[in-house]
């Protein structure tokens, strides 16, 4: 199985805080089709073993492409625990005096996000910790974003996205002209709701819009815990994206720079 395909599949039929155009290329990489944006490839280098970088007593911890429960990391996609192991190394090296979270990243699963988010929120008042953009954070990369002590973004990069995506793929059609019928036999009424060889009943969806619900009201609770804005202004976004400076002024970020002058800023700071 394709390293594109397998990503989907496991993103499909799960809740997600992903940012739509992302949403839109698992439904094709499901469909047999990838973009080449969506061209994943590669595996973990040795050299990360270590999860940070460190420079002048920064640690610098990648957070890249889609995000996942695991403790593995890529160039295009890195996982939730793996960010969480180096931070906290990096908070107990006493090499390091400060933390930088270098993101770009359009969101990925809720599963295992909001447990990182509240470690990240711990830890302030340790060490500094920075979520400098290299380009995006957006949707469960900007929940990741938004526990550090400051967000900086680029002209280019954008903030924002607070909201769940569920995407159910339905490939009964398909089924049907291939000549395939799957029965499914359970206990429990309920047991093979939202699977994808059947339509998604009315009943199904409105039980899974509640979970979506419960989820995107956590999104929007913690997004104000940390950056100290009302839950209102927040929901408010409904879901939206900002560009730069925008998401500065709405307080989704602090400061617009480029990455390398971000970095300088930093330094300049712990003197």
């Amino acid at each position: 199985m394709s390293a594109p395909f397998e990503m989907a599949r496991r993103l499909s039929n799960r809740p997600l805080a992903l940012v739509q155009s992302e949403v839109d290329l698992l439904a094709a990489a499901l469909r047999g089709q990838t973009p080449a944006p969506f061209a994943f490839g590669g595996s973990a280098a040795s050299d990360r073993e270590r999860r940070y970088g460190l420079i002048d007593g920064v640690a610098i911890i990648p957070v890249k492409g889609i995000l996942f429960q695991g403790s593995w990391s890529w160039p295009w996609a890195t996982g939730y625990e793996w960010i969480r192991t180096g931070l906290l190394a990096a908070i107990s090296d006493p090499e390091v005096r400060a933390i930088v979270l270098d993101i770009d990243s359009p969101g990925g699963e809720v599963a295992g996000c909001f447990d990182l988010v509240d470690t990240i929120y711990a830890c302030r008042g340790t060490k500094p910790i920075w979520a400098i953009l290299s380009e995006h954070a957006y949707s469960a990369a900007y929940a990741i974003a938004s526990a550090a002590d400051c967000i900086i973004v680029p002209r280019t990069g954008g903030t924002g996205s607070i909201g769940v995506i569920w995407m159910h793929v339905d490939w009964s059609q398909a089924m049907d002209k291939a000549g395939v019928k799957v029965t499914f036999i359970t206990y429990g009424d309920h047991k093979a709701e939202g699977n994808p060889c059947e339509p998604l009943s009315k009943e199904a969806r409105e039980r899974f819009q509640a979970d979506i619900d419960t989820m995107g009201d956590l999104f929007v609770e913690t997004v104000a815990r940390n950056r100290n804005l009302s839950a209102t202004k927040v929901r408010g976004t409904q879901a939206a994206t900002y560009l730069g400076e925008r998401g500065v002024t709405i307080g989704l970020a602090d400061a617009v720079m480029a990455p390398d002058a971000a970095f300088q800023a930093l330094l300049d700071q712990l003197g």
